[in-house]
């Protein structure tokens, strides 16, 4: 297979590693009682103003809407910055959706030895101050298929 540039590596493309992402998700949030549709569509706005906008996943009835992202460190462990401005505009999403909406952020957890941290801690640790409230963000690690929420911080 050829290897086409900033594609996960063993992946056939990234849209399909992404829409693999999304079912494991799905499933994750089945388990636990919850039933998700992919592209949710809300109307979302700021000032008066709305549009709709299709989230990965979510559900009108359980009032759930979910973001999945399932980036990772670079290969070399470095910051994949640019996919991290995704995840900023995924909270500005959040932040114009509905009131009464459950709203999280469901990552790849993805640790890494250099940094000694997982990519939804970094993110937090940088930022934070982008985070609306209400959002939770969870990361989901693909081998145990276990899930944890690391935002918000409980105390």
């Amino acid at each position: 297979m050829l290897q086409k540039p900033n594609q996960r590596i063993g992946a056939t493309s990234n849209s399909q590693v992404g829409r693999d992402f999304e079912n494991q998700a799905r499933q994750y949030f089945s388990s636990q009682g919850i039933q998700l549709h992919e592209g949710f569509s809300l109307l979302v706005g700021v000032n008066g103003e709305t549009k709709a906008h299709a989230f990965d996943l979510g559900c009108g009835d359980q009032k759930v809407i979910v973001e999945c992202k399932s980036h990772r460190w670079t290969t070399g462990g470095n910051v994949p910055s640019a996919k991290l401005t995704v995840w900023n505009e995924a909270m500005y999403y959040f932040l114009a959706a509905p009131d009464g909406f459950r709203k999280v952020m469901f990552v790849l957890k993805d640790f890494s030895e250099k940094r000694r941290m997982a990519l939804a801690e970094y993110y937090i640790g940088r930022y934070a101050h982008l985070i609306p409230k209400g959002v939770e963000l969870w990361q989901f690690d693909t081998g145990s298929l276990a899930a944890d929420q690391v935002w918000p911080v409980s105390t």
